[in-house]
C-alpha cells in the first residue's frame, strides 16, 4: 500500500485497486489530496451501496478502476464500468449506486 504524504514536493504512486479495501455493506474512502481548489479521493463501494443525490460547486471526474456504477447526473443515468470515466459539471445534482463491488477515483476541481 502506498503511503500518502500531504507535502507538495513528494512524488507519490497510488495503486487505484490495491490501496483501498472493500468493507462489507459499506463505503470506504481515502483522501489523496485536499486543496482549496479541489481534492482527489479514492473510494471502494460494496455492491448496492450508494451516494444520495447531491450537488457540488466543483466540476468532478469519476474514474472507475474496478466494477461498475450507475451515476445519475441531472436525473439521467449513466453506466460507468471499469476503465471508464465520466465528467460531471458543477452545480448539477448527481448520485451513484454500485452495480457490483466497485472502486473509483473522484477528482473535484473548482
Amino acid at each position: 500500500m502506498s503511503e500518502v504524504n500531504k507535502t507538495t514536493n513528494e512524488i507519490l504512486i497510488i495503486d487505484l485497486i490495491n490501496d483501498i479495501e472493500y468493507q462489507a455493506s459499506g463505503i470506504v474512502s481515502k483522501q489523496i489530496i485536499k486543496k482549496a481548489n479541489g481534492n482527489i479521493t479514492l473510494f471502494a463501494f460494496d455492491k448496492g451501496e450508494s451516494l444520495t443525490e447531491h450537488s457540488s460547486p466543483f466540476e468532478a471526474v469519476v474514474s472507475v478502476s474496478e466494477g461498475e456504477m450507475e451515476i445519475k447526473i441531472g436525473g439521467k443515468p449513466y453506466n460507468v464500468a471499469s476503465g471508464k470515466m465520466i465528467i460531471m459539471p458543477a452545480n448539477i445534482p448527481h448520485g451513484l449506486i454500485a452495480k457490483e463491488r466497485s472502486k473509483m477515483l473522484l477528482t473535484m476541481i473548482k
